[in-house]
Order: C-alpha cells, then structure tokens, then sequence
C-alpha cells in the first residue's frame, strides 16, 4: 500500500514494482502483484462520480429501506464499473478457496508470471535502436576494461 500515499499526494511516479530485499532484487512474482496494486490504486485515483446518475435518488426512493439493490438496472449497470476486482487475491468463502486448491496470492502470483513468461512474444527492437543499445554496452565495456587495466598496474 506505499503505492497509495504517493499517488494521493500528486506524485506522478511510484518507485519499487517487482523489487524486493530494498530493491536489490526483482521478483517477476511480486512485479504481478504490484500490478494488481497499481490498478486498484488507479481506480482509488479515479474518484468517485457524484451527479444525479450515479446518485440513483430515484431507484432510492423506489427501492425503499427494507428492498434490495442487486436487481436493479442501475445497480448492474454501474457495479462492475465501481467495485474493483482482482484474479490474486481471492474473496471467495474460505471452503470454495480450499476446494480451489488453497492458492495464497503468492502462488497465484507466480503461475501468472510463469504463465507470462511461457507466452509473451515481444515486439523486437528497431535494429537502429538495437545498434544504439550495443554502442552503448560496448564503449562501457571498453571503459571498464581500461580502468581494470589501469588498476592492475598500480
């Protein structure tokens, strides 16, 4: 939740997805359930519209204090849109979770990544970039090369 602090206050950049043990290593693991984070902190960002939709006064006044709202037109028009909902942490009762096979989030977490990893095809690199990217590692290798040399003949 040290997403949500942050993004309340104005800040336009969260550090830290995936990283664990203070940020020395990265966890594809937890980079899924920071995901899952980042957009329950978007839709916590995006507010919560007030105007006479949203208000229903009249499906209110329809339904009365002892009705329910879950058949309402209203009621389904907007609740997949306000609730927010998550494949990782899972809201079930606890007998169904059992039966599903007692997943925790981290065990959740870590079949999506593999399953991720196992089917993501990624765009390649424009071969220009590409190149640029090589120079790059290159002239540092280069670099540390002649500092490595330098070292040794001290």
């Amino acid at each position: 939740m040290s997403a949500l602090l942050p993004a309340l206050a104005g800040s336009s950049v969260i550090y830290g997805m995936g990283m664990t043990e203070l940020g020395m290593v990265m966890s594809y693991d937890q980079l899924i359930i920071d995901s899952e984070i980042v957009k329950m902190t978007r839709r916590i960002m995006d507010g919560i519209r007030f105007d006479d939709e949203t208000l229903a006064a009249e499906v209110i006044e329809a339904v009365g204090p002892a009705g329910t709202f879950l058949n309402q037109r209203h009621t389904l028009k907007h609740l997949r849109q306000e609730t927010s909902t998550s494949t990782l942490f899972d809201r079930d009762m606890y007998e169904n979770w059992v039966t599903g096979g007692a997943k925790d989030v981290n065990a959740r977490a870590h079949e999506e990544a593999m399953k991720l990893l196992e089917s993501h095809k990624p765009t390649p690199l424009p071969e220009e970039t590409a190149k640029a990217i090589r120079s790059i590692i290159e002239d540092a290798e280069g670099a540390l090369a002649e500092k490595k040399a330098f070292e040794a003949r001290q």
